[in-house]
């Protein structure tokens, strides 16, 4: 259970306020002696607690130094927010907005970041030297498959017996790999041996964050062609239901 507490911090250090009580948890709001907000939350209408603002319009205009009383009728006279968004200033800034709309969109923003992070990650693929034809063409749709994505794709290669000789066989092969996959990719690493393997890393050539919103497109576009089926064929039942389309019945012929 969540409560909201406020508290006025007359003297000491300014720092992080906690305090428990038992099984509840306590979310503490601590201004300091001339009630300056020490969270990230800006300082809305009747909490701005100066004498005079630098008011700035809803459009981004320059309204000049007004008695924050002032600043607060013409908010409420718009049907606005007063929100003090440069309150180290002399004296602190503060905007007409609508403040709730703000919140939402900010939030929205954020949102959407961390839906756009890219977090590429390294896939492994492993292969044998005398890897046979089908088996080839599985692990090149994989990573086909894996670059598309925006992930970066590792060939891993082992040699077995005597192949460990021939390391000039693996290159070719991880070579021939790279350059079937090169409009998808580039080489990061190139081939590389380390005793009885052999690796190489390819890098798409797309951001995963792009990748990404393609994705979400063609899913988007896959839901707006199911809706257009769907009601184009309950379009036609409504039709042959209102026309009254039966079957005559042959016995009566």
């Amino acid at each position: 259970m969540p409560i909201g507490l406020r508290v006025r911090r007359e003297s000491g250090p300014i720092g992080p306020t906690a305090l428990s009580f038992g099984q509840y948890s306590v979310r503490v709001h601590v201004e300091d002696n001339e009630g300056i907000a020490i969270n990230n939350e800006p300082r809305v209408n009747e909490r701005i607690h100066v004498d005079r603002v630098r008011l700035v319009g809803p459009g981004g205009e320059q309204v000049g130094v007004v008695r924050v009383e002032d600043a607060l009728r013409l908010a409420q006279e718009a049907g606005l927010d007063l929100v003090e968004v440069a309150p180290n200033s002399n004296p602190p800034v503060a905007k007409l907005m609508d403040y709730g709309k703000f919140k939402y969109e900010s939030a929205q923003k954020v949102r959407e970041a961390r839906r756009n992070q890219s977090n590429t990650v390294i896939k492994s693929i492993r292969i044998g030297l005398k890897i046979d034809e089908n088996d080839y063409k599985t692990k090149k749709s994989q990573a086909e498959r894996f670059l598309t994505g925006g992930d970066k794709v590792k060939f891993d290669l082992r040699f077995k017996g005597r192949e460990q000789s021939r390391p000039e066989m693996g290159v070719r092969l991880l070579r021939g790999l790279a350059d079937e996959l090169a409009e998808l990719s580039t080489i990061e690493a190139a081939p590389r041996a380390e005793g009885r393997n052999m690796s190489m890393v390819l890098a798409p050539l797309r951001k995963k964050s792009e990748a990404k919103s393609d994705q979400r497109r063609r899913r988007e576009a896959e839901r707006e062609s199911r809706r257009a089926r769907d009601a184009e064929r309950a379009a036609r039942s409504h039709g042959s239901e209102a026309r009254g389309d039966v079957e005559p019945d042959k016995a009566d012929a």
